[in-house]
């Protein structure tokens, strides 16, 4: 019998850094369609929901074929509230429908530089190998451990002496979290695998896995600045 599979889209209506970041066009278009579109191209899901607090997110979301069950509660739509309980909230509502499902992927709606191949090699290997959590990395682009803090009232302080001579290539790779997706089975995600750690339902666990994406696919897009970079490197790309 073939096994239900759903993506779910966090995407709150509000934004410190860059007002209404998550409906905002990215080269012409609302940066979350983009997102919906490629889990839809990618013919991975039976569902695509996306979790909002936002009515124009809601619109947006519906109109690119994806659903939106109900207006996300208060409680869960603070600027402090992790991905996390979000997850679960929309997952229990699923299992109070009688839904049944099992592999869940998180998917931020901020994601131009997704890639669906990225989502199969996700699903594979959190199919085949029983992992907590398989989700995207990528390398620092500059080795960690040669950083240092910088002010004027303190001027330069190393972080890490011991290793501040070393070659690049001698030191460990670093990696860090892409901020693309999560993929993880519905128990993982409710905290009920057995082979969670003692942090629950986070993805930073001995049991998890990476997809490891080329950094020049890797943008963090939190202020204004980086939005603009992102939006020329996807016209660059998109030419290539």
């Amino acid at each position: 019998m073939k096994k239900n599979i759903i993506a779910v889209i966090p995407a709150r209506g509000g934004s410190t850094r860059i007002p209404g970041k998550n409906y905002k066009k990215f080269n012409g278009e609302p940066i979350i369609a983009r997102t919906i579109k490629k889990l839809k191209k990618s013919k991975i899901f039976n569902r695509i929901i996306v979790s909002t607090d936002s009515k124009k997110i809601a619109l947006i979301s519906k109109r690119c074929g994806a659903e939106v069950p109900f207006i996300r509660p208060k409680f869960l739509s603070g600027n402090y509230i992790s991905s996390r309980p979000v997850i679960r909230h929309i997952l229990r509502f699923l299992i109070k429908e009688g839904y049944e499902f099992d592999y869940v992927c998180e998917v931020y709606p901020a994601s131009p530089f997704l890639q669906i191949s990225d989502l199969k090699k996700g699903l594979r290997k959190i199919q085949s190998q029983k992992k907590d959590y398989v989700f995207s990395a990528t390398p620092y682009l500059f080795p960690f451990f040669r950083s240092f803090t910088f002010s004027r009232k303190n001027g330069i302080k190393v972080l890490f002496d011991k290793y501040i001579k070393k070659r690049s290539q001698d030191l460990k790779q670093i990696m860090c979290d892409a901020g693309q997706f999560y993929w993880a089975h519905k128990e993982t995600w409710l905290g009920k695998s057995k082979t969670n750690s003692k942090r629950g339902s986070e993805s930073f666990t001995k049991g998890s896995d990476v997809i490891v994406i080329p950094i020049w696919r890797y943008h963090d897009i939190d202020t204004p600045d980086d939005w603009k970079r992102a939006e020329l490197f996807y016209k660059l790309i998109s030419k290539a």
